[in-house]
């Protein structure tokens, strides 16, 4: 008797590999935590970066009040227009003070004869963080709160 060799049996198939659509969906979910977490920790720090920068441009600002001091042997008329108060005009205006984006706007918040008080004003992605100010004896306030005043727990540059 011979057997017909036009009958074979079909090989196993493989079982197809890959991902379910539950296993999807839990990496998904992970994903969205991390993010959640993450992104609002890297906007926190971007806005202290920024607020580095204008801290930075307060400092050159008061070291170029006192060569306008050296110079005119008086804080008054640094001012654009020669006033006292306002834009500056022997320094940039915004800070940044590289760069297209600007963050601050620095001003002179006064000055006279003998004292100054500078000022970087938070404007645009950075509105909302609160004014730095710094004087010519180097006193250092951030209106951390952002509420338009100087308050006792906020006579420096540190938050908290």
């Amino acid at each position: 008797m011979k057997i017909n060799d036009n009958h074979k049996v079909p090989a196993p198939q493989k079982k197809q590999g890959g991902f379910t659509l539950i296993e999807l969906m839990i990496v998904v979910a992970i994903v969205a935590i991390l993010a959640s977490v993450a992104f609002p920790s890297y906007q926190a720090s971007i806005k202290k970066s920024r607020r580095g920068d204008a801290q930075g441009a307060l400092t050159a600002f008061a070291a170029t009040m006192e060569r306008h001091f050296t110079e005119s042997n008086t804080y008054k008329g640094a001012a654009i227009g020669e006033g006292d108060t306002g834009k500056p005009a022997i320094f940039p205006t915004e800070a940044p003070l590289s760069g297209a984006d600007k963050y601050y706007d620095l001003t002179i918040q006064s000055a006279n004869g003998i004292t100054y008080t500078l000022r970087a004003t938070p404007k645009n992605a950075q509105a909302g963080d609160g004014y730095l100010e710094l004087t010519n004896v180097g006193a250092r306030r951030w209106d951390e709160n952002n509420n338009g005043t100087i308050e006792t727990s906020e006579g420096n540059w540190k938050r908290g």
